[in-house]
């Protein structure tokens, strides 16, 4: 075969550090914006891009020449740079050293973008925490919890 043929859907998760609430209304749709430019960047786009206060989901078809791990390095390294410029008050932004990054089958696709777009009425019931601890059981990831949040 002489062509290579990808196309990987994945979810990426991760928070701000210690989970702080710097995601405020007023920036959050220039930073998803900023954030799928990135992804362009790398040759990634995005579909979908949202969150609430202290995290983000970012569905993306990850590129055949780049990692999941550097593909997040880049990703949380450029968007934490460019968010501080935004406004003082966003001055110590930073992202929290881990992620989640979960296939994602074509089929469930679009229920995964509707479930990024309704992330504020989603957190009405339910923390970050638990809803990242409930992804890691649904796709059976061993993890010790003493270790999600630093």
């Amino acid at each position: 075969m002489g062509q290579s043929l990808v196309k990987n859907y994945v979810h990426f998760v991760f928070s701000t550090k210690n989970l702080a609430p710097l995601i405020q209304p007023q920036f959050e749709i220039e930073i998803y914006k900023y954030m799928s430019g990135i992804c362009r960047n790398v040759d990634s786009p995005s579909l979908k891009i949202g969150g609430h206060i202290d995290h983000v989901h970012i569905l993306c078809f990850l590129s055949k020449t780049i990692s999941v791990s550097e593909f997040c390095k880049k990703l949380k390294a450029s968007s934490s740079k460019w968010i501080k410029t935004l406004d003082p008050s966003l001055s110590n932004f930073y992202w929290q050293d881990g992620y989640g990054a979960f296939s994602v089958s074509p089929s469930h696709v679009n229920d995964l973008v509707e479930y990024i777009s309704n992330q504020h009425q989603h957190h009405q019931n339910k923390s970050f925490k638990e809803e990242y601890v409930a992804l890691l059981q649904k796709y059976k990831l061993e993890y010790k919890s003493e270790y999600l949040w630093r």
